[in-house]
């Protein structure tokens, strides 16, 4: 009674192979061509667009112009000044992009969400900053770190200057102005609040198509974003309170 049949193993030909490629292949394609393909496109365009702000041109200006100078100041070095000058310009361009990048991405359509949702997660800490890593997520929770890597002129390939340049942050505006932001309450708010909150679009068109209708998709996007925001709010506070 113990005793399992097991069909007898065959070496693929190359003709099975390529017809079960062509099925999974068509069936992923499917998947990407829908809702997740728009989704993940509308939050691309969000934060790219527009390129162009008010400070774009003093920006280049000022790069055109720091080029320049490290032109003429390399020509009267020799090989060992030159390559330490090199690489001070590059740290003074890379932190000149930073903060370029930092301005526009506010300045962007997903920036303006960010601002706009902003009184909604103030009481659980956030600043617009967290907001807008918030609303990335919508696309990939991958996506909020390097997000704030963007937001908070931090180098990408470099996670502890990211904690950094996190620890020093403090509001600019309102009753907490010139207050740090990430204490450790926040911090740990921020942690589960990114943790309960919905997955990712990809599960929201999941649920939608296996439920066969939106409205429980809609229901689980409403859900775990309010338990998210409840759960935050109560860490926050008792974290406040203790710490």
């Amino acid at each position: 009674p113990f005793v399992m049949e097991v069909p007898p193993y065959r070496i693929p030909s190359l003709k099975t192979t390529i017809r079960h490629m062509w099925h999974k292949g068509s069936q992923y394609l499917k998947k990407m061509g829908g809702v997740i393909l728009v989704a993940s496109i509308l939050v691309w365009a969000l934060g790219y667009f527009p390129r162009q702000h008010g400070e774009q041109e003093a920006y280049e200006q000022n790069v055109e112009k720091l080029q320049t100078n490290h032109e003429q100041q390399l020509v009267e070095l020799n090989n060992e000044e030159q390559n330490k000058r090199q690489q001070q310009h590059d740290s003074v361009l890379l932190a000149m992009h930073l903060k370029n990048e930092s301005i526009r991405q506010e300045q962007s359509y997903i920036g303006r969400i960010g601002h706009f949702v902003e009184p909604a997660i103030a009481p659980l800490g956030f600043d617009w900053k967290m907001g807008v890593s918030i609303v990335s997520g919508i696309a990939a929770k991958e996506i909020v770190v390097s997000t704030m890597g963007v937001l908070y002129q931090a180098d990408a390939d470099q996670t502890e200057n990211l904690k950094e340049k996190l620890k020093k942050e403090r509001y600019n505006s309102g009753v907490n102005k010139g207050k740090l932001i990430f204490t450790p309450s926040t911090a740990y708010a921020f942690l589960i609040f990114i943790l309960i909150y919905f997955p990712c679009i990809a599960t929201v068109a999941v649920v939608q198509k296996e439920s066969g209708s939106w409205k429980w998709a809609a229901f689980m996007v409403f859900y775990t974003t309010t338990l998210a925001w409840t759960m935050a709010f109560i860490v926050k506070q008792i974290g406040d309170f203790i710490l």
